[in-house]
């Protein structure tokens, strides 16, 4: 039997199989803004993200025993880990607080323009990446539609269709702000990480950095906000369609995403390298505006459509490798 074929980084090409993976996981991410709406529908900003990173350390405890990584931080590795768990408590708590302010559409829309920030900080900041023509081209075309999608939503959220469109599935001006925001931090934070990880081991570092963001996420819930866990302990799990829906808000966040999102994606970085994998993510902001319009009852307008195709667009652009450029920035 003849050996697979090899990418240029000596990893195997990507097969139909891998290749149908890595697209599932862009459409389970792109459901992750529509879960966390639900969840508020019956939580606060901080309590979701308590119970959503208090079910992914529980799943990492499991997968670092697994992997047999030890957990106990060396004295080097608490400063990084402590640093990657703030970054987490910050831009989850503007994420979610976004997505109460906004809507999920506008959301997945703005939180996947985190790959464009991390282009720009490897370009001008870390220099461990370079920005070609093609690259600025894909960040022109994604940030004109985002552009195009905040400044034609008005504040009270219309979008431009005529239809009536649900209270909570209206954007704002405000929620988009701090959603880009989220965007950013999230590039920061992905960009300290790769640094982080050439100190503490990555299974260790993705355990520490969800304790320490649950420690945050908890102490602000308990001390400034009123959520009422109640419901979910009781028979209105099954009886009151809100809080089934925010309790399978709340596994998708924890179980899908941070557990069998996070095993799969594993799985397949073991056989190829990040740059085919993302050459998948153009998906993700579609699938999330999808199921936003579909389960959330977003309004789906013409400008939304077209700053969705243009965020996509830049995110191929900027993900493609081009003829001359073989070094790999993973």
């Amino acid at each position: 039997m003849s050996e697979p074929p090899r990418a240029v980084d000596g990893r195997q090409s990507i097969g139909p199989g891998a290749a149908a993976l890595a697209l599932l996981l862009a459409a389970l991410w792109g459901g992750t803004p529509v879960a966390v709406k639900f969840s508020l529908d019956q939580l606060d900003v901080m309590a979701i993200a308590a119970v959503r990173f208090g079910m992914a350390a529980a799943f990492m405890l499991v997968w670092c025993r697994l992997e047999g990584s030890g957990l106990k931080l060396r004295s080097e590795q608490v400063l990084p880990s402590l640093v990657t768990g703030l970054l987490l408590f910050v831009q989850i708590g503007l994420f979610n607080t976004a997505i109460r302010l906004s809507n999920a559409s506008h959301s997945t829309l703005l939180i996947n323009t985190f790959i464009f920030w991390v282009a720009m900080i490897e370009h001008f900041i870390t220099r461990t990446g370079r920005l070609t023509l093609q690259k600025w081209a894909g960040l022109a075309i994604a940030f004109a539609g985002v552009a195009v999608m905040m400044l034609t939503a008005k504040s009270t959220g219309a979008t431009g269709s005529e239809l009536p469109v649900p209270p909570d599935s209206t954007a704002s001006l405000a929620g988009d702000l701090l959603m880009l925001a989220s965007a950013i931090l999230l590039g920061i934070k992905i960009i300290y990480t790769k640094q982080a990880m050439t100190v503490v081991e990555p299974g260790k570092l993705i355990f520490w950095h969800d304790v320490i963001g649950v420690a945050c996420f908890a102490a602000w819930s308990l001390l400034f906000e009123d959520s009422d866990l109640s419901p979910f302990l009781s028979a209105a799990v099954f009886t009151e369609p809100a809080v089934r829906n925010a309790m399978l808000g709340l596994l998708y966040q924890g179980v899908v995403v941070a557990g069998f999102c996070f095993a799969t994606q594993a799985l397949l970085l073991r056989k190829h390298s990040a740059s085919q994998l993302s050459a998948f993510s153009f998906a993700t902001p579609l699938f999330g505006v999808a199921y936003a319009v579909l389960l959330r009852g977003d309004p789906l307008s013409g400008w939304l459509a077209v700053a969705g195709v243009a965020v996509a667009a830049g995110i191929v652009l900027v993900n493609r490798r081009e003829r001359n450029d073989l070094r790999e920035f993973p």
